[in-house]
């Protein structure tokens, strides 16, 4: 592998490792200390409720945890925000233009080009392709070479290299 792409992947995982874990464990505990220690203990009200941090961390939790669970689902099966971030993850992947590597440029794709081959060699023999059916069946066998060859099909949003 070579530096820049050793440099590259593990920025991927710092930012992983730091964005979904220790920043959530920071911020959340920022956030309990931060409500407890400004505002709870300066409104007495709130402060004979809740008279010691502890108290107030595991009741926070009880409560924030199936509420974010809940939001968590919404944000998934109820709004278009999902739907959207999908959208764009989908654009993105180089992998939708072009065969990752490992089984499917190695044994599938040779294996669906060579099964379009022989049938169109069998139809053919028959006579039993019209012109178009004969262009779409080129068509569709220069695609499988191309990415056979791991090159692109259709039209990608961004530009990828071979190197990543």
């Amino acid at each position: 592998m070579n530096v820049v792409r050793m440099i590259v992947r593990s920025w991927y995982y710092f930012r992983i490792g730091y964005g979904t874990y220790l920043t959530f464990l920071l911020g959340y505990g920022s956030t309990l200390v931060t409500v407890y220690y400004l505002a709870i203990r300066n409104m007495p009200d709130l402060s004979s409720i809740f008279p010691k941090f502890g108290e107030f961390a595991l009741i926070g939790t009880a409560m924030g945890v199936p509420l974010s669970v809940a939001i968590g689902w919404l944000h998934l099966k109820r709004t278009q925000a999902y739907t959207a971030e999908l959208d764009i993850g989908v654009e993105a992947n180089p992998y939708n233009y072009k065969l990752s590597p490992g089984i499917w440029r190695e044994a599938v794709a040779p294996t669906f080009l060579e099964i379009l081959r022989q049938n169109r060699k069998i139809l053919a023999s028959n006579n039993l392709l019209s012109d178009q059916e004969k262009d779409r069946l080129s068509k569709l066998e220069e695609e499988w070479e191309t990415l056979v060859a791991g090159g692109f099909v259709g039209q990608p949003k961004r530009k990828w290299t071979e190197n990543h």
